[in-house]
């Protein structure tokens, strides 16, 4: 099973993740990551990496995780989505987004 990004990355956009990863299937929105499923070879080297722990097993979602797996699957298609394969700085105010929960309505998309 692949892994997803959830909404604990909206506002922070930390990429450490990218970096160690082998399939190069994480892409970029304004305030957000996502992971590509159809890509992601489920080897679990980005899940440490995330200092906010955003990157779950979609094996292990929860319901209410569901929709959030959804969104990687489809923004990950996304041809304004980019992928990005190398660390870059964290969104400015990312310290204190950092464990604010309940932040889907405030993700960004690009135009």
């Amino acid at each position: 099973m692949p892994f997803a990004v959830t909404e604990a990355c909206i506002q922070c956009k930390y990429t450490d993740c990218v970096a160690v990863c082998p399939m190069d299937c994480f892409f970029e929105g304004p305030n957000f990551l996502v992971i590509n499923p159809v890509e992601c070879i489920d080897c679990s080297v980005c899940v440490p990496e995330c200092p906010v722990g955003a990157i779950i097993n979609v094996a292990e979602a929860t319901d209410a995780q569901q929709p959030i797996v959804a969104l990687n699957a489809a923004l990950s298609q996304d041809p304004r989505w980019t992928r990005i394969s190398k660390v870059k700085e964290p969104l400015p105010d990312h310290a204190a987004w950092r464990g604010v929960p309940d932040k889907l309505h405030l993700l960004a998309y690009p135009e």
